[in-house]
């Protein structure tokens, strides 16, 4: 018999508390990409954070006593092998491209507008027409990005690093489509990630032997991958899924990730060294006024929703 999901006050409780380490994780990535990409490339360090990553997901598996065989259908195996080409391979590839090239607080905040990507690249495909109050938060959010991009020179649209910004810009627009690809998907969230790295760990190791750079890395960007494996695809990700799963407030519980970007900017200047410019303060504030105006959009949505059910 199937059981309606009881939501509790300890629930609620646990979710928060999953949601709150999730994002203190994430806060650290931007960090760790930018320390391991001094002691690797980013085709380096996609493959060895992706068997750490891998290795994580297992755990996860193997602890949930969740087999490989509950893959129903030889296409959900050919879907979630595919999904690999997509992430981590070609998504972390332009992602670690452009902290490679860019200060790491530029990266981070510009990445951070994938979620208005989302909506507009759905929009495209998919027919949904944006309202106003859509059209009005991708505009403040891609004016952001402008801000950073230029460095706050806006009256030449002078570029530092143009090629840096195309892969910082690229990276959104990859992780949108692969959401919007992936929601249609029926498999366990944790078991098709497990098989996109499992597609994903020969492709990225064939790469690597093709170029003729099978050497191991130091020991500091073994380490490093190790951390992005562990804790950025892997048990972030983790207890994102846990809070989800736990909360009745879904939306509520998304509005923690408005502390990531502050807290990595905090771990960029005491870490990293970088200085953190004006630009990127009043760029990723323009970015994050567009999600907020985003994430009320939803919260209205959600609420008519709710009354109309009654």
């Amino acid at each position: 018999m199937n059981q309606t999901k009881q939501f509790t006050p300890a629930t609620e409780n646990r979710a928060l508390g999953f949601g709150l380490i999730a994002v203190l994780l994430w806060s650290t990535v931007a960090t760790a990409f930018k320390i391991s990409l001094t002691f690797m490339d980013p085709l380096a360090l996609v493959f060895y954070a992706s068997i750490a990553s891998w290795c994580v997901l297992g755990l996860i598996l193997a602890v949930r006593k969740q087999p490989i065989s509950t893959v129903t259908t030889t296409r959900q195996y050919l879907n979630a092998l595919a999904f690999g080409l997509i992430n981590p391979t070609i998504y972390y590839l332009v992602l670690f491209q452009a902290y490679d090239r860019l200060p790491a607080q530029e990266a981070m905040a510009i990445n951070y507008s994938w979620a208005l990507t989302l909506p507009l690249l759905a929009a495209t495909l998919f027919k949904q027409p944006l309202n106003r109050q859509e059209l009005l938060a991708a505009f403040i959010s891609y004016f952001g990005i402008l801000v950073i991009a230029t460095r706050g020179n806006l009256t030449n649209w002078s570029f530092e690093d143009p090629i840096g910004i195309a892969f910082a810009i690229a990276s959104t627009v990859i992780w949108a489509l692969y959401w919007l690809a992936h929601a249609r998907q029926s498999l366990d969230a944790t078991l098709s990630l497990f098989l996109s790295f499992s597609g994903a760990i020969p492709v990225t190791g064939f790469l690597l032997y093709a170029r003729g750079d099978w050497m191991l890395p130091p020991i500091q960007g073994l380490l490093g991958a190790l951390y992005v494996g562990c804790f950025e695809m892997g048990i972030a990700f983790w207890c994102w899924l846990n809070a989800m799963q736990q909360t009745r407030n879904t939306l509520r519980l998304s509005s923690l990730i408005f502390l990531a970007p502050p807290l990595s900017l905090l771990f960029i200047a005491s870490i990293v060294g970088e200085t953190i410019q004006a630009s990127t303060v009043t760029g990723l504030a323009a970015i994050l006024c567009g999600l907020l105006i985003q994430h009320w959009i939803r919260k209205r949505q959600a609420m008519i929703d709710a009354a109309a059910s009654h």
